[in-house]
């Protein structure tokens, strides 16, 4: 699929890059950090990202975490995949966590904190029904597959 999407973004931080695919062919554009901070383990801070954007109706962004981050230092977004519904105008900011157990995180103004997704979202309309159709799984929820297959 090439379906390609114009996102208006306004810099409200012009010292930093843009936002951006590190390598042709990513879903996320790196978001970076507009200040700097420390996370002491187990800390949460909302990180401004320098950024606003106008998403096209029909579209939602979703800020994820960046997988190096979390695999090298523990660092993940509280409410991943957090949510910029089309009509947001504010700025973009990450939630991001420290889950290291003992070793602070430093956040450098201009650092890749986050990534963003831009993502078609349907409109959905609810019917109420008093019955659902069969399905093999059924009503098995929070780990009804199991571990192993």
């Amino acid at each position: 699929m090439t379906d390609q999407v114009t996102l208006p973004i306004k810099r409200l931080d012009k010292t930093l890059d843009m936002p951006a695919y590190a390598y042709p062919g990513d879903a996320g554009l790196d978001l970076r950090a507009a200040e700097s901070a420390v996370l002491k383990p187990f800390e949460r801070k909302l990180v401004s990202c320098g950024i606003a954007i106008a998403i096209p109706r029909g579209y939602a962004g979703f800020v994820l975490p960046r997988s190096g981050l979390a695999a090298k230092h523990g660092i993940s977004i509280v409410n991943a995949p957090g949510l910029i519904d089309s009509d947001y105008r504010g700025e973009i900011k990450a939630i991001l966590v420290n889950l290291d157990p003992s070793t602070d995180f430093e956040i450098e103004h201009g650092d890749r904190i986050a990534q963003l997704v831009i993502m078609p979202v349907p409109t959905v309309t609810l019917e109420e029904a008093d019955e659902l159709s069969e399905t093999q799984r059924g009503a098995g929820g929070f780990g009804s597959s199991g571990v192993s297959a």
